[in-house]
């Protein structure tokens, strides 16, 4: 939050303030999926895989190509951090930063997951989303942001003034994702990135720009579901926050396991070709 002005409004303060905001990338010619194909398929699927996330902590899964993924609450309402990666090649993983900026600042149906630089291309494209219903509340909350971390051990030791929480999102994504891998704790922090916040229901202030949570709608059943564009590991956190409707750094939040189903489709989108890494040829202008 930011302290008071000290600086006395300029006498053209209120014209500077007026002028019309311009969209920073317009996707006009930016290639779209067509969803009709991906969800023509969605009848005769064959579900292959079923992964649990235990409450306060997190699993590992991977998903082949044109596959679909529904991650699910079962039980109860209950948030997921969800990291994404290229399976054979853990340097390629989820920008959530250029996703937002491409996308907004919450994803949902039709909305495509982009991976990080030099590789930059779209993941995986979410294909179902029984929460679209919800959109933007009064408070300015929508559900499924990108604009969120993840909660993390480090910002709760500062806020906290020394605490040591271990079951804070991105240390269960660090151990899942050692424990998947066979790297040490060390070597796998440092892949642990952005999320996408599954379910959870989030925004900014409008009087102080600050980040808000606040209680998720997601039911028993809900689910959001994506097409794996390229061979993914998924790595997911159950949020020790659980709802996220007061704390997300909680031993005493209600929390609940989440679920995994991954599917096999018939065949391939009509018309769907694999996604190749970006085009710009990295000469940087030498």
């Amino acid at each position: 939050m930011k302290p008071s002005p000290i600086t006395q409004a300029p006498t053209d303060a209120a014209a500077r303030k007026s002028i019309k905001p311009v969209i920073c990338y317009p996707t006009d010619t930016l290639p779209r999926p067509d969803l009709s194909a991906y969800r023509a398929l969605r009848d005769n699927l064959e579900l292959v895989e079923t992964v649990f996330i235990p409450p306060r902590d997190a699993a590992t899964w991977e998903v082949p190509t044109g596959h679909f993924c529904r991650v699910v609450c079962p039980e109860g309402p209950q948030v997921g951090d969800l990291n994404l990666f290229n399976l054979h090649n853990l340097n390629e993983r989820f920008y959530s930063g250029k996703t937002r900026a491409l996308n907004g600042t919450h994803v949902g149906l039709g909305d495509q997951l982009f991976s990080n630089f030099p590789y930059m291309r779209p993941i995986a494209t979410i294909t179902h989303d029984t929460l679209d219903w919800y959109g933007f509340d009064e408070f300015g909350g929508s559900v499924h942001d990108v604009i969120g971390t993840r909660c993390d051990p480090y910002t709760h030791n500062l806020l906290s003034h020394g605490g040591q929480y271990h079951h804070c999102c991105h240390s269960n994504l660090t151990r899942a994702l050692a424990k998947k891998t066979g790297l040490s704790l060390q070597e796998a922090e440092p892949h642990v990135h952005d999320v996408l916040n599954l379910f959870m229901c989030t925004g900014f202030t409008r009087d102080t720009g600050q980040y808000f949570m606040k209680a998720s709608p997601v039911r028993r059943g809900d689910y959001l579901e994506f097409f794996a564009e390229i061979d993914l590991l998924g790595c997911m956190s159950a949020c020790p926050g659980g709802d996220c409707s007061s704390e997300h750094s909680s031993d005493t939040a209600a929390c609940f396991r989440l679920a995994v189903e991954i599917y096999k489709p018939k065949g391939l989108p009509q018309g769907w070709q694999a996604p190749p890494e970006n085009g710009y040829d990295r000469s940087h202008g030498l």
